[in-house]
Formats: C-alpha cells, structure tokens, sequence
C-alpha cells in the first residue's frame, strides 16, 4: 500500500512533525510537535520516554512489550546532521527491562529523516505477514519482506537496498540518487523474539539496549528504509552556530586523534591489565596478562580499514576487519572493545581472530552482542559449576571452548532445548533455571534489572569509578547511562539524556556549556546548564524511573532490593595487581542515598510528590508504588 503526505515548508530547528505507522491497518498519519513540548524533551530519549508514557501511564504494567499495543520509536534530535556524529535513538516499552530504554545506534537514518521532513516515526501494531515500510520524502510505502525473512544481515541489507533503489527510481526516474537510502533492520535473532535482539543499520551498527530487535520482530517488520531529498530545518542562528560547529570539529579532531588510531578497542590492555576491570569467565575474574589480546594485533591481522566513522564524524573510531572462520568469510567492524571482552575473555577464549568472528556473528543474527556474550558466561559457569550438564544441553562447553561456544549461540537463535531459556536473556534465565535445578542461579547472574552489565567493572575504581554506576541507572545494566555523582558528572546519567536526546555520540563531547550554546542556536531555545541538568534531565529520568517501577507484564522490580549490584561485584577479586577489591556496601548505600535525593526521589528510589510536582508530572503520583 502506498501513502502520499503533504509536504511541509522548511522550519527552523525541527520539522515539528512525527510520522506515525500503524502496521495492523496500514494507516499513516503525522503528529504535530511544538516548541513548548520540544523544549521540554528537545527529541530523541527524553521526547520518546514522555510519548510512551503520556499515552500508557495508566495501563503501563499491562502493555506486552511485544504485543502489537508497543509502540517502536525512531528518534532523531536537533543536532542529527549538524553536530559531528550521525546518531538515532530507539525506544519503546523494554522487553529486558519492562521499563523504558532509549538506545541509540551509529547511523544516518535520523539525518534521511530529517530531509523527509520528519524528527521521527512512531509505529504501532502488527502486520499480518512480514513487511518493509520504505519512507522516501512524503511517500510512505509497504513493501512484502517475506523473500528476506528468515535472512541474515548481509543477504537483507543488500537485497533490500536493491528493491528501495528501484522503487524510488520508478516513482521518480529524474531524480536519481545522490546517496543511498538509510535501513534500519532486524536479523533472525529479532525475528524469534530473542529478547536482547538488536536493530540493525550498516553493516554491523546496532542498537542493542533495550531488545528491540524483538519488539520489531513482533511487529513483523523486517525493516525500515528512508530517503528524503529535502533540506534539514534551518538553524535559528546559523552564524553562531557554524562558529560553535567549527571549534567543535578542531577541539574533537584534537582531542581524539590517538582514540581515532585504536578505536575502542585500544582499551583492552588497560582495563584488563592495569585496572583490572575486564570480564573474565563471567566476571569470576577481571584481570589476565595477555599483550596478544590487543588492537595492535587486530591491526595487524585483519584491519582492512583503519578509519570508518557514522556521518560526519571527526573521529573515525571504528575499524573495518575481515573474519574467517572454517570457510565463513565476512567483514565486521572491529570487534569494538565491548564484544572483544564479552565474546572473549568472557568465554575463556583469549583468540581475537574467534572474539572478531563471534562478533561479526552477533551482526548477522541481529543479536545485541554484549548481552549475547553475557548470558554465554552465565550459560558457562552454570556448566563449569555442574549446575547445567551434558543432558541440558545436548553437548559439553567448557572456558575457551570454541566449538562449544559456537553450538550455545545456535542454540539460542533456533530456540531450542535450553537455548529458549537462554534466548530470554540472563536475568529471566535465571529465574527459570532456579525453578527447574531447585537452586538460587541469580548469583551467578551479572546483570541489573534485566540487562547484562557492560565489560566495565568497578570493584577496582579505576573504570568506572563508583558503586552506583549501573545499580542506579534508570537503563539498568547499560553501560553508556551510568548513574554518577555529581549532577553535571560529564560520563554521568543525566548528560547522558543531553546526548541521546539531542542524539550524537558520547566519543563526540565538548564542554557542555558549548553544547547546550551549541542546541540553543539550532533550536532558538535559551536552555542554561542550570536548567538542563535540574529540570529537562531530572524530568527525562523520572518519568523512565516511573515506568521501571511500574514494569510488567511479566516482571516488578522491588524499589530498593532490585537497585543494587550483581552480587558478583560483592565478591573480591581472586587475582591480579588489585586482587582482594570489591564493592564496598556500605559506601554503595550511601551513596544510593545521595544519588537519589539528588534527583528528589525517596531513599527507596519512589520520586517525591514535591519532585513530580515541580516537573509537572504530579497527576501521575496515585500509579507509584
């Protein structure tokens, strides 16, 4: 089925208008924004919490996360083509976490968006058979994907790249295409409702947090493909911004020149080596001494790329790599430092040629690959521990074996046996193991509120420096939203809100008075720090701490209980030059404590009548616990 939108004149900062989709009937309609709702949520995570929660606030505990009621948002902010970096936020009601996550990918989709004339899209619903929608300026158009279902990454992005081409040069033979259209797509793992399913842009960028890879597939939506032709909203004052880009684009080039060469990747001799910090056989560890393990050695042997970047970043932090694996050839990027500790030393598996191939896996099946390496950890120790045997799992796995490893992670994406279990992510795993075993397995769990920790310890203090980091996090195990005293932490939550919802990369980052001038002169807002940090932000994580505390339908988090840490980060390490460190608890509470009364909530986590009163959000106080 094919739509026509009427076509709206350039306006200044954002388009002020959402595209919305419902799949079940195949009706397209626009959404109006406004300055005064924009400037209270300016776009992206904050502008998605509030859409989720002023239209399910009441009913929040009862919406399936992937049932056809979840809406699936597709966020750009008003820095998406101007600010260095070309981002998109994700969001929708969290499978993992029955809360709210906004999860951002490398991709210029939002800038594709943005010249379609749209600052995003809200789907909602479920196709009756599977379908590709394909946005190009005011058309919106359905397109059968039953040809790519069941595809992986490589075959769906090409085959349906070619069928995007041709549909817009038949609607319009004149124009021919500049640039390749933008997709958004999931793999098999989505498909099959893998609850840590990411959705997929590029080759290999994800937006992994949050599982919404799943809640697409739900939706019986393979994919998403945008192309618009028009100009983006004009800034409100291009001279002082042009001024502001400019220094941004020399301070960044700088200031990143030595990150750009080794990527994320160069943090792995010293997370594992010097700070001890690095997961090791499901965190039972966090040091080795293995210089092998390194970027150089990447570099070395299958960088093929040095430099690649999303849109208009001065970084180029990632890296293009050919993996071969028994025949299998493909190209990935990377690994990025997460998957190289999660995919890897995680497992025991201390090979960066099997960590790069086992993530360029995680691409093809459209897993998020952090929290695939987490729950086969957890899968591992369970096995290495007796718990889980031969019996459970067809087969025998132990640390470093990569065969073993290869056989779990196919487990999973066809479901089967006890890959069905796993396929639910660890925390939900766990509950289910406990009860078949009769044996408490959520120790062995490293995850918070559903979502596995990131390869970032803090036992040490020396990563990521305190306690509360992903207890407290309102995106619960993500390790790009930590929670992080003081209020204006720059690798702190609520900067974190500034970025995912002005949308650019957290690598790409000034001063943030220069980046708040920097929305300002896009936007014509005249927003101070003071303001961001006490109201915009505070208001963003109050309304997703509202609907983690709510949750449902097939999971409540204890306020209090369930902010705490893996208990795993309780135990002290057993080896290297920190060996004995651990979280100190009573130092946790305190500082639980403080982080919330910082944001005007309870000592349990609940927000304060006067909180939501000041936020304008008191009419929704009766629904807290």
């Amino acid at each position: 089925m094919f739509h026509s939108l009427r076509v709206v004149s350039v306006r200044v900062g954002y388009n002020y208008r959402l595209l919305e989709i419902d799949l079940s009937s195949e009706k397209v309609g626009v959404v109006e924004t406004d300055s005064g709702l924009m400037r209270k949520f300016i776009g992206g995570r904050a502008l998605g919490a509030w859409i989720l929660w002023s239209r399910f606030a009441d009913r929040w505990s009862e919406i399936d996360p992937l049932g056809p009621e979840n809406l699936l948002l597709f966020l750009a902010g008003p820095l998406v083509g101007y600010f260095p970096g070309g981002r998109l936020c994700v969001t929708g009601k969290s499978p993992e976490t029955g809360g709210i996550i906004g999860s951002t990918v490398g991709t210029d989709f939002g800038i594709e968006l943005k010249a379609a004339g749209y600052d995003g899209v809200i789907i909602k619903g479920r196709a009756s058979s599977p379908v590709s929608i394909l946005i190009h300026d005011d058309e919106v158009e359905f397109l059968d994907a039953s040809a790519v279902w069941g595809s992986g990454g490589r075959e769906t992005l090409s085959r349906l790249m070619r069928v995007a081409e041709g549909h817009i040069a038949r609607k319009r033979p004149r124009d021919g295409i500049a640039k390749n259209p933008s997709i958004l797509y999931i793999g098999p793992a989505g498909e099959r409702k893998v609850r840590f399913s990411a959705i997929m842009s590029k080759w290999s960028h994800a937006a992994g947090y949050g599982g919404y890879g799943a809640v697409m597939g739900s939706k019986n939506l393979k994919a998403v493909i945008a192309k618009g032709t028009g100009p983006l909203p004009k800034p409100h004052d291009f001279e002082k911004f042009m001024k502001l880009f400019m220094n941004s684009v020399e301070t960044l080039s700088r200031k990143n020149a030595e990150f750009g060469k080794t990527g994320t990747l160069g943090e792995v001799r010293l997370t594992s080596y010097e700070w001890s910090s690095h997961p090791v056989k499901n965190w039972q560890e966090e040091w080795y001494d293995n210089p092998e393990y390194s970027h150089a050695t990447a570099e070395r042997k299958f960088w093929v790329k040095k430099f690649w970047s999303d849109y208009g970043c001065p970084t180029s932090c990632m890296k293009v790599s050919r993996v071969e694996f028994k025949g299998d050839v493909g190209v990935t990027d990377g690994p990025d430092y997460e998957l190289a500790a999660y995919l890897g030393p995680n497992l025991g598996v201390f090979d960066l040629d099997f960590s790069t191939y086992l993530s360029y896996l995680a691409d093809e099946y459209g897993f998020d690959g952090i929290n695939l390496g987490n729950v086969l950890g957890f899968a591992m120790e369970l096995f290495e521990r007796g718990i889980l045997t031969e019996q459970d799992l067809g087969f025998r796995v132990s640390w470093g074996d990569k065969e073993g490893v290869l056989k779990l992670v196919r487990l999973i994406l066809e479901r089967k046996g006890l890959g069905d279990i796993l396929a639910e992510g660890t925390y939900r795993a766990a509950r289910r193991i406990s009860e078949l075993k009769g044996v408490d397995v959520l120790r062995f769990a490293v995850q918070v509120k559903g979502i596995g920790v990131g390869a970032h310890g803090n036992r040490v203090g020396l990563d990521y420096p305190q306690p509360i980091s992903y207890a407290l996090s309102t995106q619960g195990g993500d390790h790009t939203s930590v929670a992080l005293l003081p209020k204006d932490h720059v690798f702190g939550e609520l900067w974190t809100v500034f970025l995912d919802s002005a949308v650019t990369c957290l690598f790409n980052i000034t001063e943030q008075e220069e980046m708040i001038e920097m929305l300002n002169s896009v936007t014509g807002f005249d927003i101070s720090k003071e303001e961001f940090f006490d109201e915009i932000a505070v208001r963003a994580l109050t309304i997703q701490r509202m609907a983690l505390l709510i949750g449902g339908p097939d999971v409540k988090w204890v306020p209090g209980k369930d902010d705490d840490n893996p208990p795993r980060f309780y135990e002290p390490l057993p080896t290297g030059p920190h060996k004995g460190s651990k979280v100190d608890r009573d130092k946790f509470l305190e500082m639980r404590w403080e982080y919330f009364s910082m944001l005007g909530w309870d000592e349990n986590g609940v927000p304060t009548e006067k909180t939501l009163e000041k936020l304008n959000l008191l009419e929704y106080k009766s629904l807290l616990p």
